[in-house]
């Protein structure tokens, strides 16, 4: 069942396709669920990691000036990916994301934290056009919860539109067929691998 408070964090949906992919764990004590929690937000952050767990393209964690980071993640960094086939001109290759927030929420009942980001431009491009298969519109907002023996790992993606409007005609029609193919659910696999691998032991 969705945690209607957590969506309060996902932008509003007004454009194109959205997905929702949520996995919930129970645990046994107070204990076991705190500490599920505590590992799958380690996880969460620990982009590079991503791509290790079975089915997930892989990412790497970029800081503000365009250098590889080997820590978790933070506000302003950047997430290169991977993913299969060949990627845009205007990211040199790859697919972009900044994280534009990342925040903590404990009130004595629930802990939260939630991560967002958005499709933008390579960090070292002087064009500053989007490089990614997607708009600059979308969003996708990952989400660890745990209230009392319960445990919730989600991925909310919202206005998710093909990046048909910039770069070259390459990237136009890479970004169609990709971006295309997310909106029919091919990226579902994909973040349901994810949010599965957060909480599991």
């Amino acid at each position: 069942m969705e945690n209607k408070n957590n969506l309060e964090t996902v932008p509003a949906q007004y454009i194109g396709s959205e997905m929702d992919v949520i996995e919930h764990r129970n645990c046994s004590t107070p204990a076991e669920a705190i500490k599920v929690f505590e590992r799958a937000c380690t996880r969460l952050l620990s982009v590079n990691e991503w791509g290790h767990y079975p089915g997930i393209s892989a990412f790497q964690l970029i800081d503000p000036q365009g250098i590889r980071a080997e820590r978790q993640a933070r506000l302003n960094d950047y997430i290169r990916i991977d993913i299969p086939g060949p990627g845009t001109q205007a990211g040199m290759g790859y697919d972009w994301v900044q994280i534009e927030e990342i925040t903590t929420e404990t009130d004595g009942k629930k802990q939260v934290l939630s991560m967002r980001v958005r499709p933008c431009a390579h960090p070292l491009s002087q064009k500053k056009e989007t490089a990614h298969f997607l708009k600059s519109e979308a969003t996708s907002s990952f989400i660890i919860t745990q209230t009392g023996l319960h445990v919730s790992a989600e991925e909310h993606a919202r206005n998710e539109v093909p990046n048909t409007d910039n770069g070259s005609l390459y990237d136009k029609g890479r970004n169609f067929m990709v971006g295309m193919a997310a909106k029919l659910g091919f990226s579902y696999p994909q973040w349901k691998g994810l949010v599965k691998a957060l909480l599991q032991d």
